[in-house]
């Protein structure tokens, strides 16, 4: 059994201390064994320029909100996954920190970048992992990664219980195609969301969806957020519904696949 569970948070574009006040008490409301942040939780979403995201980028795990996440992470014995604006050398990334009771246990990079995040991040380079924390096997989403099939297809051969997936989420949809990816997979989910909106100068903005969720290996929501308020959320669990693959006596969803009719899905040069 595990006990996983959400932060949905209202971040301030550009005012990472008071996103960080805010998300230590949101995190102490809720007892998790894994508990999933939003996507850029300290820094705010709608960036106008390069010199902006230069100086909200932290590195990982030295930066103060990844340093801060680790004392809470040691004192509540919890494993959490943050959404990072990272920093490493010249270059930022979108990035997700897993952070537990002993350090730093792994950095995923958003692979599938949305809208204008192309022109401040650089795309992941590093593939979708799986994460031995706390006793969890843990895959890592961000956000529009959720648009693509095969990032959840691959973390569920990689052996992921639940995916952890830092969100800030402005499309209707995601909350309910979430539930599609974990009955194609027979995996947990956390979406982590934020609320509100930025705007910025210029007529930029963005508004965001809310409904932060945990969804089970069936498809069903068994916690959801609301759309338009700060809220924690946690749910129990029983970890062993993700090892069962078996759909009927006849039919395993893993064990069923016939990659050789895949093979266009990766086009040879």
């Amino acid at each position: 059994m595990a006990r996983l569970g959400f932060v949905q948070s209202h971040p301030e574009f550009g005012q990472p201390e008071r996103n960080r006040e805010v998300l230590v008490e949101q995190i102490r409301q809720v007892e998790c064994d894994l508990l999933v942040l939003p996507e850029l939780c300290h820094s705010g979403y709608v960036f106008c320029a390069a010199a902006e995201v230069a100086g909200l980028a932290e590195p990982i795990p030295d930066g103060p909100t990844c340093r801060i996440l680790l004392d809470l992470a040691r004192q509540r014995r919890t494993v959490i996954v943050a959404g990072i604006c990272e920093r490493d050398g010249s270059r930022f990334y979108n990035s997700a920190a897993v952070l537990g009771p002993q350090g730093l246990i792994g950095v995923y990079r958003k692979i599938h970048l949305f809208k204008d995040e192309k022109l401040w991040f650089t795309p992941g380079d590093r593939p979708f992992e799986v994460f031995a924390a706390g006793g969890l096997k843990v895959g890592v989403m961000v956000c529009f990664d959720w648009r693509f099939p095969e990032a959840a297809r691959v973390l569920a051969l990689a052996g992921a219980e639940v995916i952890a997936h830092p969100s800030n989420l402005v499309l209707p949809y995601c909350q309910e195609v979430m539930r599609a990816r974990c009955v194609e997979n027979r995996v947990f989910a956390i979406t982590a969301n934020r609320v509100g909106a930025d705007e910025r100068p210029g007529g930029l903005r963005e508004v965001f969806t809310g409904q932060s969720q945990v969804v089970d290996p069936d498809g069903q929501v068994l916690v959801r957020a609301a759309a338009d308020r700060e809220e924690v959320g946690s749910v129990t669990v029983d970890l062993t519904d993700a090892h069962r693959k078996q759909i009927n006596p006849r039919n395993d969803l893993l064990a069923d696949r016939r990659p050789e009719f895949y093979t266009s899905l990766v086009p040879r040069d």
